[in-house]
């Protein structure tokens, strides 16, 4: 079975709705993970997914901040959440395909402005969350499983536009970018964005801040798609959808794309 996944913040689902069935009916991928949606799940606006063929959905929401959905024209079985670092966010959903894969969506907290987590409680936070990530893959490793969403760091050079520049800066500084690597680790998992695009610069947000996001190209690749060892070798034809940052009204992350063959 191949199936193609993609991974959008969409900065509210509701705000964005007509963004989102957009993308469904112009790149059609089997499974779409939204973080950020700002809603309880019984408020995501399902009748137009539905309508487009995206009938099955597996969630977690609350009033206006974080939230995770998986929509899919495939059948989903919900196989639960985990409340990581026990901040009573709804930042993490799992489900289950038919052929056996299971799917974790991740909304890792942003951190805050300040990367010292004695002045900025956020940050501590965030170092928190990827503890409990690391330590959740070590106990209970992954098998056939893909992870997605919005983790909030850009672990390489060539994953900001200025590597120096952000070394002080939260996403790219080294001891997040030292926690995303133990989360890995510890969960055996691949970065199938990079096994397909090795080289260069590539980005997946770019901020609201900039007057023209596009020509000054300030950005930061904050969306992964991960799979584990054992199924790594059937991803490809990752992409990112840079062109949806320049819709009308539009989220400040981009979708990222890639498809499996299981």
């Amino acid at each position: 079975m191949a199936f193609t996944l993609a991974t959008w913040n969409i900065n509210s689902v509701r705000l964005r709705e007509d963004l989102v069935a957009k993308l469904l009916r112009e790149e059609a991928p089997d499974v779409l993970c939204l973080q950020e949606c700002k809603s309880p799940v019984d408020k995501i606006p399902m009748a137009q997914f539905t309508e487009l063929g995206y009938g099955h959905i597996v969630a977690r929401g609350q009033k206006g901040y974080n939230g995770v959905a998986i929509l899919s024209r495939l059948p989903l079985e919900d196989v639960g959440d985990k409340d990581f670092a026990e901040l009573g966010h709804a930042r993490h959903v799992a489900a289950r395909l038919e052929n056996g894969t299971t799917i974790h969506n991740f909304y890792v907290p942003a951190g805050g402005d300040e990367p010292n987590r004695e002045k900025n409680e956020k940050f501590g936070q965030k170092l928190d969350y990827l503890t409990d990530m690391r330590d959740w893959f070590k106990a209970e490793t992954p098998e056939k499983a893909i992870l997605v969403g919005d983790l909030n760091i850009a672990p390489r050079e060539d994953d900001v536009w200025d590597h120096k520049k952000l070394l002080k800066v939260v996403s790219h500084t080294p001891i997040e970018v030292e926690h995303f690597a133990d989360v890995m680790e510890a969960g055996g998992w691949s970065d199938v964005t990079r096994n397909d695009i090795p080289d260069g610069l590539l980005y997946s947000w770019w901020s609201y801040r900039a007057k023209d996001w596009d020509a000054a190209d300030k950005g930061r690749r904050l969306d992964h798609v991960w799979a584990t060892a054992d199924i790594k070798n059937a991803a490809h034809s990752s992409r990112v959808l840079r062109d949806a940052r320049g819709w009308e009204k539009p989220s400040d992350h981009a979708p990222v794309f890639a498809t499996f063959d299981l």
